[in-house]
């Protein structure tokens, strides 16, 4: 759904991203730290325009088209170190922070390869990839405490009354729902605010930029079409929805109904 034109670009980014991403979770217990340095040095000799290794090739073009500065790559490798030696939250605050890297910095290139980044753009896009992600943890839950992962915070688990041995049982009790509840409400919230987004970017990356707002809007619907039982099954969006969300989105552009933001 993005411009022809970047889709390139945008591959190239994904590429990156993905590489580090599986780096960090499907290599051998022990070695993700060790690959995200490599990793790491990679990108250094990227900017230094001394890279080898094919996704830097790439990305170097990328780099050099749109003038990114290294910050939001390098973020994201603080979230998968993170992952590497964090598995728990205490706070929402600290959940937050880790949103921070991991997600937010997806936008922020999305913004630079759109050639619109700016510092009231990039508050909405950290809203809509703070929801994202946010509404990932919800969809997830079970999923990530396989991994040994808990992205639920622990503040918020007592004050709802859910204790880890409810979540190794694989019962979803009506205190977990009503803790993905609030959670989701939160993923929900932060969406929301970053939609006026859509408005403020290129008209031929809208329709992109309204899929990635309301697809985790959709994500959030299908986990409240379950009763927030996450912990039995994933909820997901499946192809109908998909297809009703791009053809509302482009119907909703086409009409005028984002209107531009002053």
């Amino acid at each position: 759904m993005v411009p022809p034109q970047a889709r390139q670009h945008v591959a190239n980014v994904y590429a990156y991203c993905r590489w580090a991403d599986d780096l960090a979770d499907e290599t051998a217990a022990g070695e993700g730290l060790d690959l995200l340095d490599w990793w790491e040095s990679e990108l250094a000799a990227c900017y230094a325009g001394s890279a080898w290794h094919p996704v830097f090739t790439a990305l170097g073009e990328t780099i050099r088209r749109f003038e990114i500065p290294r910050e939001p790559f390098a973020d994201l490798l603080v979230a998968f170190r993170q992952d590497q030696r964090q598995a728990r939250y205490e706070t929402f605050e600290q959940l937050l922070g880790y949103c921070r890297h991991s997600a937010n910095p997806v936008g922020r290139l999305v913004l630079y390869l759109a050639e619109c980044h700016e510092p009231r753009r990039a508050r909405l896009a950290d809203s809509v990839c703070t929801g994202l992600q946010l509404a990932n943890f919800c969809q997830d839950v079970s999923r990530d405490w396989k991994k040994g992962r808990l992205y639920l915070p622990l503040e918020d688990c007592r004050a709802f009354g859910v204790d880890e041995p409810v979540l190794a049982a694989g019962r979803c009790s009506e205190s977990l729902r009503q803790l993905v509840a609030f959670q989701a409400d939160r993923a929900e919230r932060s969406l929301r605010e970053g939609l006026p987004l859509v408005a403020l970017v290129p008209r031929d990356w809208r329709l992109a930029v309204a899929l990635f707002v309301h697809g985790g809007l959709a994500i959030l619907k299908q986990i409240r079409r379950c009763n927030y039982n996450v912990l039995q099954r994933r909820p997901v969006v499946g192809r109908r929805e998909k297809l009703r969300l791009i053809l509302g989105c482009w119907w909703r552009l086409r009409l005028g109904r984002w209107k531009e933001a002053k």
